[in-house]
């Protein structure tokens, strides 16, 4: 009885030790007191002292490490839809762009800018015939990106995105700047491939190609250097962040080809074979990089290597940041995908 007084004595709210009582007991007491232990039989009091069970969400899947057996085909479908919207969106600005990089333009085909440049083609020659030759460039850019994503996700991993084999379709790029040209002759793609194979055989395809490779290793490599050095600015975490991704592909885009232009002014003039331009030329074509720059410098000087390079910024600037935006877009969406594919197994 002599306990039983004591232990109502410390419910009350006394003291749980006193005279008689041991620390054991007391520290026993104090832990049924704190759990609630005889404070009704409904125990109500008892589950609200118990603080409550925190339930997890489900992360979002992390696209930036997709599942086993997937990577490759989830890359090359996405690239291969970036590279397509990048190309048919900004083809017109592409177009301005191979006649501005023109060394002695013809009088009707001086621009000051890229919007008047537009809009005296429109006006002049037709409302598409910027888009000439948009069919050959569209059908080379998607194999092209598929190859350029999955590599540049695999050389990342083991070269530090320090370089990129990169690539449009380098047939497709001579055809296109031949119909891009003033004055071209040539209104359907198998007309030009068929003229250019027959006045100047399957080499002419290919003039431009050690040009095109030594341009897209410091392309590329400033390219994503820049796109994932701003990636670790604005999104550190890696997430999938729309903003992020198109402001550091425009930034990176437009980087990359202002310090490539003159690279890109030889690339032209070696795919079009400039008649003014080979009128400077003895040879009667030009061949070969070390060529192209010699011919861009006799016509020109210094300045004619950066010819153009305003629309082949504007070009890239909205064209990287498509590229990147619609290329995360589509990992990230294959990504949750599969997952959710994986999770209902």
């Amino acid at each position: 009885m002599e306990l039983e007084g004591r232990g109502a004595g410390g419910v009350a709210g006394g003291p749980t030790t006193g005279p008689g009582r041991s620390p054991g007991e007391s520290a026993l007491l104090d832990g049924w007191l704190q759990r609630g232990v005889g404070r009704g039989a409904g125990g109500g009091e008892a589950g609200a002292c118990r603080p409550p069970v925190r339930q997890e969400s489900e992360p979002d899947p992390d696209y930036e490490a997709l599942p086993a057996g997937a990577t490759v085909t989830t890359h090359m479908v996405a690239g291969a839809v970036a590279g397509i919207l990048e190309h048919c969106v900004m083809y017109p600005v592409d177009c301005v762009k191979t006649r501005m990089q023109s060394l002695q333009p013809d009088p009707a085909a001086r621009y000051r800018n890229v919007l008047e440049a537009l809009w005296r083609i429109v006006r002049t020659e037709g409302l598409w015939r910027p888009m000439r030759g948009l069919n050959i460039t569209a059908t080379g850019a998607g194999p092209a990106h598929a190859l350029y994503f999955a590599c540049y996700e695999k050389l990342k991993k083991t070269l530090s995105d320090v370089i990129h084999p990169g690539g449009n379709s380098h047939i497709a790029n001579v055809v296109k700047q031949r119909m891009q040209m003033y004055n071209s002759p040539y209104h359907r793609v198998t007309d030009c491939v068929r003229a250019v194979w027959q006045n100047e055989g399957a080499g002419a395809f290919y003039r431009s190609y050690t040009t095109q490779l030594t341009m897209n290793i410091p392309f590329q490599a400033i390219h994503f250097m820049t796109y994932e050095f701003l990636q670790e600015h604005f999104n550190p975490h890696r997430q999938y962040d729309p903003s992020s991704h198109v402001i550091s592909g425009a930034c990176a885009g437009a980087v990359a080809a202002a310090l490539t232009t003159p690279l890109d002014v030889c690339k032209t003039l070696l795919n079009t074979q400039e008649s003014l331009a080979l009128n400077s030329n003895l040879s009667g074509h030009i061949t070969g990089m070390a060529s192209a720059f010699r011919t861009v410098y006799q016509v020109g000087g210094v300045t004619a290597y950066f010819r153009g390079v305003q629309a082949r910024v504007i070009y890239q600037i909205p064209s990287t940041a498509i590229a990147w935006s619609v290329y995360e877009f589509f990992k990230y969406l294959i990504t949750k995908h599969q997952e959710e594919r994986r999770a209902g197994k």
